[in-house]
């Protein structure tokens, strides 16, 4: 089958093996609950009835003792991959599984934190269009409003940082299965140390788009980013 023959598939990866330390909860962020469901599957349900939607791979820790309970691991549309120590690790893994299930190199994968769960179908459907035709990919991202500093050693100021030309990472990150694959497989084999999935396509020599989103595709990192994003639904209801 050639590329031309239908239009490349939307797959969705959820990397979700880790414990959320900086929460000091009972377990790891994913699985607190966020008004009537657990942050995860507020997370999953951002994309499961997009019509563009192929399927969504969750990697998850090896012995997770949350996810059976949870009425979406019986979703046929979602499939479990095996987490790993590290977020590369996970999406790595989870881009292997992708591959098993049919997806194919110029398939479209868009990665997303399973603790963001908060994007609105205006800013996926935003960057599915954008991006549908881009020959490398990128990421959904808003722009530093405050001022920056860069400390020195003593932790002291060294300098202001021109905020015009930064950028705050978010997700989804969207880019081709196989290309991502290798450039993940190839950085981790290096000893290259990849914080998303952009950083590895920028180490592969690739410039990632950037396409504004909104500022409350929060990441639930601290117990006051789960209070700030509850209030924030109770008062939407």
């Amino acid at each position: 089958m050639t590329h031309s023959d239908h239009p490349p598939f939307f797959w969705a990866l959820i990397p979700a093996a880790g414990i959320g330390s900086r929460m000091r909860a009972d377990r790891p962020k994913q699985y607190l609950q966020l008004v009537d469901k657990t942050i995860i599957e507020h997370t999953l349900n951002c994309f499961l009835d997009h019509p563009q939607l192929r399927g969504i791979v969750v990697s998850l820790a090896e012995h997770d003792p949350y996810w059976h309970a949870l009425p979406c691991a019986g979703d046929a549309r979602i499939v479990r991959a095996d987490g790993g120590a590290e977020r590369a690790d996970s999406v790595l893994n989870g881009l292997l599984k992708l591959t098993e299930l049919g997806a194919r190199d110029h398939d479209w994968v868009l990665v997303h934190d399973a603790a963001r769960p908060n994007l609105s179908r205006a800013d996926l459907d935003l960057l599915l269009s954008e991006l549908a035709d881009d020959p490398v990919g990128g990421l959904l991202a808003v722009p530093a409003l405050d001022t920056l500093k860069r400390a020195g050693a003593d932790g002291r100021v060294q300098s202001t940082v021109d905020r015009s030309t930064i950028w705050q990472a978010l997700t989804p990150q969207m880019f081709r299965v196989g290309e991502l694959q290798r450039a993940m497989a190839d950085a981790l084999i290096a000893g290259v140390v990849v914080t998303d999935e952009a950083s590895a396509i920028e180490w592969s020599g690739k410039s990632p788009r950037l396409v504004e989103g909104r500022s409350d595709n929060i990441k639930v990192t601290r117990p006051e980013d789960l209070l700030s994003l509850s209030r924030l639904w109770l008062h939407r209801t």
